[in-house]
């Protein structure tokens, strides 16, 4: 016997009950997933040169990079600079901050430029690359950021016609942890900044 409006109406509330205690239930794990999915981490390997993207300003990507050159893992990292940084270009503070911490100047080749994404990033840094004669490269950046980057980095090279590897070494961030980004105000921030621009560059903006 079919069920009277009513009825299915009830079923239908109940049903959105049931789905929203579930959801609540389980926010912890889905929410965790959703930071988790922002990050590919290939992790260090022997290759040609490091590169550190801009805009972290808490500079855990170049001492990171400092670490893979201490290690052994490249020779040298090159710094990606845009300008405007109170005059002057990110790849200067970012360096001298890098040898505050422990690391050598040498081991640091700056790289100013006027990008102002990931895209002229990617669309500055590879020519370059290519003119050191790289073929692995590993590719630094905070560890929110590592999946769109690799993304934007390895279609870049293919659209040049290269044939270069590029790897994500994810460093830590200040104010996103994948695990609990939503438990503070800036984590919430940096999720929804790096799933919009991900879903922006999905649709071709």
């Amino acid at each position: 016997m079919a069920l009277s409006r009513p009825a299915r109406f009830l079923l239908f509330f109940l049903a959105i009950l049931l789905i929203a205690g579930l959801a609540g239930l389980s926010r912890d794990w889905w929410l965790a997933a959703i930071g988790r999915a922002l990050i590919h981490d290939d992790g260090p390997a022997k290759a040609d040169i490091a590169v550190v993207l801009a805009g972290d300003y808490w500079g855990n990507r170049i001492v990171k990079a400092g670490e893979l050159v201490h290690l052994g893992y490249v020779p040298a990292a090159l710094v990606s600079g845009p300008s405007g940084f109170y005059g002057q270009y990110e790849c200067q503070p970012a360096i001298a901050y890098a040898v505050r911490q422990g690391s050598k100047a040498e081991w640091f080749i700056p790289f100013p430029n006027n990008a102002r994404s990931t895209q002229e990033e990617a669309s500055a840094i590879l020519p370059e690359l290519h003119r050191r004669n790289a073929h692995l490269m590993l590719l630094v950046t905070s560890d929110y950021h590592t999946r769109r980057a690799l993304r934007i980095f390895r279609r870049t090279e293919r659209k040049m016609g290269g044939g270069m590897q590029i790897r994500a070494v994810a460093a830590p961030d200040e104010e996103f942890h994948p695990d609990s980004w939503w438990q503070s105000r800036q984590g919430r921030k940096v999720a929804f900044m790096e799933w919009t621009k991900t879903l922006a560059e999905a649709v071709g903006l």
